[in-house]
């Protein structure tokens, strides 16, 4: 990662507002440094305590102050009228044009490999299009769609080879290759990892709105990619290698912490039309599941989407200690709107859970 400072870095006052601002439960001494709060310290007993009563009871509190709205549509098939459908979604979570008039807005989908015989690998792209379209409608000054896979180095190949390409001219929607973006250094905001800082995309810091696009799947390490993990993509090959492993030999869990508390994208919807069960997040076999989740909270939307899948949140590392530190994932802390959530008789096949 090495990176000239001066080509690297731009002003404060061109990151999108919260980029450098000081973690929930922390404060800031006079010369700049962060000061671990009662509450960060809880939190670091509370992630020794294992299973059993005393994690609930330390979750239980996490969480007190967490409230979190998601919203689930049933959806039976990539023809229905997706625009509709997401317009009607952030209506009910109470989004409407003032979120998107005059802004630039990042769209973030799960691109991963160059394939059209297995659409269950990526965010379909009939997804991205609509929710670009809802953004246009309701005033977005630009909308662009951006990723940078960890798999593949030539993007391109990707978007094109997947039918992303196609589908985006012929919508006049502008690309956007992650991996090899001018980068800007901020600081992590959470700080799991040994990492002081993070390199991210200029395009993502500077977008007034970054949205995550998930699609869901099961992850043969991480137990899902859903919003949180999909953030992996934003982070720059050309400082991160392919398949970003200095974030791998970080650990997976704390990257996908301290990513998804830094960027803070303002909105998640997942494409759960058709997901993916087994062997994800490339290996595995389609699951139809007939559902798109939208919230503006990552873990309260994740911690949904996999009661969708049958599992159970407080399973999966990263978004267990995503509790009452990013959002909540209890359901007794969610706002559920639209389709109840009832977990299926059958739930999604995984290797480790």
């Amino acid at each position: 990662m090495n990176h000239d400072d001066s080509s690297s870095e731009v002003k404060d006052s061109d990151l999108r507002k919260g980029d450098r601002a000081t973690p929930r439960g922390e404060s800031e001494g006079n010369d700049g440094r962060r000061l671990l709060s009662r509450r960060r310290l809880l939190w670091a007993g509370g992630a020794t305590l294992g299973a059993g009563v005393g994690a609930k009871l330390f979750w239980d509190h996490q969480e007190r102050f967490s409230r979190a709205s998601v919203f689930v549509a049933k959806v039976d098939s990539y023809e229905a009228d997706l625009v509709e459908i997401l317009r009607g979604a952030l209506q009910q979570l109470g989004f409407d044009k003032n979120l998107f008039e005059g802004r630039s807005v990042l769209l973030k989908p799960n691109l991963v490999e160059p394939t059209r015989e297995a659409p269950h690998i990526n965010t379909h792209p009939s997804v991205t299009v609509a929710v670009a379209e809802v953004a246009r409608r309701w005033g977005a000054s630009e909308v662009i769609v951006a990723e940078g896979p960890g798999h593949t180095r030539d993007s391109y190949s990707v978007l094109h080879e997947s039918e992303y390409g196609p589908m985006l001219e012929n919508n006049g929607i502008k690309f956007l290759d992650l991996n090899t973006d001018d980068v800007v250094r901020v600081s992590n905001s959470l700080g799991f990892t040994t990492l002081k800082e993070l390199y991210l995309p200029r395009s993502v810091v500077q977008a007034d709105l970054v949205i995550s696009l998930p699609k869901m799947k099961t992850h043969h390490w991480a137990g899902v990619t859903l919003s949180m993990k999909n953030l992996f993509g934003v982070m720059p090959g050309i400082c991160y290698g392919w398949p970003k492993n200095v974030l791998h030999f970080e650990g997976i869990t704390s990257s996908i912490l301290d990513i998804a508390y830094t960027v803070r994208p303002q909105l998640a919807i997942v494409d759960g039309i058709v997901g993916m069960e087994g062997d994800g997040p490339i290996m595995g076999s389609p699951r139809k599941a007939g559902f798109l989740i939208a919230g503006s909270n990552l873990a309260a939307v994740d911690s949904t989407v996999v009661r969708l899948m049958g599992l159970e949140p407080g399973n999966i590392d990263h978004i267990a200690r995503a509790s009452g530190l990013i959002g909540p994932i209890r359901e007794a802390h969610i706002d559920q709107r639209g389709e109840a959530v009832v977990k299926p008789s059958n739930p999604f096949k995984t290797l480790d859970l």
